[in-house]
């Protein structure tokens, strides 16, 4: 894999690969996507266990800058909303992220806690599209991408405990 370095929405740099720990790259749908507030809020819950496990998370979305600043997360977020690095990692887009049936509960779930105030609500409209599907990069400090997961629906990511056991798999090598 090729270095980069990005820019978060806070306009921190961030260099991947990490020459001194592992990254997690999260590629979720838009600001304000009630799927990606509730498995980012596993991953906030959790950031300080996935952080000792010597894994930085990194989260991309194709939203502007200005609709991801206000969301108070505790790791970088980069905005992509010309989705560059999604079509550079084959991160899709297609019907099939909202019809599968493992996606009506996290559906349901997070926009009755965005109507509850507990998650800020989706633009109107989307540049990139509400159709979205989901993925994760495991990289080591080479740049060997170690694990890679292409969600087959919208609710389709690494939970935490699986990404804590690929880095421990990582460790080990």
């Amino acid at each position: 894999m090729r270095e980069f370095e990005l820019v978060t929405v806070t306009g921190e740099r961030v260099r991947v690969p990490d020459p001194g720990r592992l990254v997690h790259l999260q590629f979720r749908r838009f600001a304000g996507c009630p799927i990606c507030n509730l498995h980012l809020r596993s991953v906030v819950q959790r950031h300080d266990e996935i952080a000792a496990a010597g894994i930085r998370e990194v989260v991309f979305f194709h939203s502007p800058a200005d609709e991801l600043r206000d969301y108070d997360l505790p790791f970088a977020v980069v905005a992509d909303p010309e989705k560059r690095y999604y079509r550079e990692f084959g991160v899709e887009s297609g019907r099939r992220a909202l019809l599968h049936p493992r996606t009506w509960g996290a559906i349901l779930r997070g926009s009755a806690l965005t109507l509850l105030g507990k998650y800020r609500p989706p633009a109107a409209r989307q540049e990139g599209g509400r159709l979205g599907l989901p993925a994760d990069f495991l990289i080591d400090p080479t740049g060997r991408v170690i694990a890679a997961k292409h969600g087959e629906h919208a609710y389709d990511q690494w939970p935490v405990d699986e990404l804590l056991a690929l880095a421990r798999t990582a460790v080990v090598r």
